[in-house]
């Protein structure tokens, strides 16, 4: 990652999105393979051996740089991809990117990952950005090594000169004709994903990318963040700024880690995520299995999500119905629990729910189905249950594949919806008036609106009222009360809307079909 101004804190980042977890049977399906660590490892050697041989670092314009560059071409070549070596003419030393491309898949899609191939002048750069060079290597080689059926085609770039101003990524798509830019759906950058005391970020930049990431994360149980620190200083700004949906994963660099997120990802609060970065203690030593493992399957996920082709093994979908919720602590909610088989044969699912808030329970009716079949998810708080909202998971576990949905419970949001209008209205005989109601809601204001109205007229009988919603919907209004007709006064009018809470614009229309008299409709509301 290159030098730049820090520009912000980590901000958190979430959505609600669908997971997988790979399993052995799940071989003949889409999913993503296992991304060897131990290959990766074996590759950031190598990156450690080229710097001791060649000064000590890899920066652009230098021969362990060049050296680099052999390295990953060579076994890009080996392995069956179509390779360039682009140099870059405003690069030091006219260093060259290395292109990689795999000959199969739709070439108008285009999914491209990238990480920058150079270090530093002051140290061989093995985390940054050794990391993300030897991952997407690793990627590569599997995805070859695979060779699934591809809907898209999946191109590879290690960039040269980041370092100084990301101008190896800056020249590759500055020299790229606009009809080429269109073809790259989507370009996901890796730059630095092994740091010692690191964090999971992930790129916030295109929701739907950063969901695919998120996703990955969800099954192992790993929360994120938005990245906030790479912000314009790694290669993605090169690509952003013409237009492409970008995305990507880190592990922090000279940020320094809250207690916030000492707590949920570990590690030491008050340092920075990577103590030796830009510094020659950017070693092999440097670099710890965990992040490095679990972002490199994260890449491996994403790519085989987004571009090789559809599942023909086993496979199910899960879907909730609400997706949402809201009660009072003690009470509970009800869900139904879909399944669809959407490849091969159905399978066994047994369902299972985690995030619940404290005090509160789940129960599936049946606990396990066949792929096809639905269940009832009752979810039962207790009075001690704390107010606020929690993202609910609920997982089925097949025998072929895993598949999550989540479920969003608000505990003690109470829906509120308010109806303004504070003008009186004449209506003489045979009249009609029409009273705009303006409508506004907070919460899921779900609740049945009633109206009450009160009038002053000679006979009640023949004062029709009605009620129409913001789409159009129309409701009559009924009277109580036992005034007789003959007499002046007042009475009640309501009427139950059910299951209607749209916002917007409400009117009230009254008419009066005969009275012998004027009258005046002094005063009204509309609750719920």
């Amino acid at each position: 990652m290159k030098w730049g101004k820090r520009i912000g804190a980590a901000v958190v980042g979430m959505a609600a999105v669908l997971g997988v977890v790979v399993t052995p049977a799940q071989a003949t399906t889409n999913a993503a393979p296992d991304i060897s660590l131990a290959n990766v490892k074996a590759h950031l050697s190598a990156l450690q051996t080229i710097a001791n041989q060649n000064g000590g670092n890899r920066a652009s314009g230098r021969s362990g740089y060049t050296a680099s560059v052999s390295y990953v071409a060579q076994k890009l070549r080996d392995a069956g991809y179509n390779v360039t070596l682009q140099t870059c003419t405003g690069c030091a030393g006219q260093s060259q990117n290395v292109i990689a491309e795999w000959p199969q898949g739709d070439a108008s899609q285009v999914i491209m990952l990238g990480a920058h191939l150079d270090s530093v002048s002051a140290g061989p750069g093995i985390n940054d950005n050794g990391s993300g060079s030897a991952s997407i290597l690793e990627v590569a080689l599997t995805l070859a090594r695979e060779n699934p059926t591809m809907a898209k085609r999946v191109r590879f770039g290690w960039w040269a000169d980041e370092e100084s101003g990301l101008r190896g990524s800056k020249h590759y798509v500055n020299n790229l004709p606009a009809a080429e830019r269109t073809k790259i759906k989507t370009y996901l950058n890796f730059d630095m994903i092994g740091s010692d005391n690191w964090g999971y970020f992930v790129y916030d930049d295109v929701a739907s990318v950063k969901a695919t990431f998120d996703e990955y994360f969800r099954t192992i149980g790993i929360q994120t963040e938005g990245d906030t620190e790479g912000d314009g200083r790694s290669d993605h700004a090169s690509f952003k700024s013409a237009g492409i949906p970008v995305g990507g994963l880190a592990t922090g660099a000279g940020y320094t880690k809250s207690a916030a997120q000492a707590q949920k990802w570990g590690g030491t609060a008050g340092r920075a995520f990577d103590s030796c970065y830009h510094r020659a203690c950017d070693t092999l030593s440097n670099i710890p299995d965990t992040p490095l493992e679990k972002n490199s399957d994260a890449i491996g996920y994403a790519l085989w999500k987004l571009a090789v082709g559809a599942s023909t093994g086993p496979d199910f979908s899960l879907g909730l119905s609400p997706a949402s919720g809201t009660v009072q602590p003690g009470q509970s909610a009800t869900v139904t629990v879909n399944t669809t088989t959407t490849s091969g044969a159905a399978q066994a699912v047994s369902l299972s729910a985690s995030g619940l808030p404290v005090g509160a329970t789940a129960t599936f009716n049946p606990a396990s189905v066949q792929s096809g079949a639905s269940s009832t998810l009752t979810i039962q708080t207790s009075a001690d249950t704390p107010n606020g909202t929690s993202t609910i998971t609920v997982t089925g576990d097949g025998t072929a594949v895993d598949r999550t949905a989540q479920y969003t419970l608000t505990v003690g949001n109470v829906s509120v919806r308010t109806f303004t209008n504070g003008t009186d209205y004449p209506i003489a005989d045979y009249g009609t008036v029409n009273s705009p109601i303006t409508s506004s809601a907070t919460g899921t204001a779900t609740s049945p609106v009633k109206v009450s109205i009160t009038g002053t007229h000679t006979c009640s009988e023949d004062l029709r009222i009605s009620l129409k919603a913001p789409d159009g919907s129309s409701y009559s209004v009924k009277a109580t009360g036992s005034l007789p007709c003959t007499e002046l006064g007042t009475r009640n009018y309501s009427v139950p809307v059910t299951n209607e809470a749209a916002s917007g614009t409400w009117t009230l229309v009254v008419y009066d079909a005969y009275s012998g008299d004027t009258g005046t409709l002094d005063s009204w509301t509309i609750t719920v």
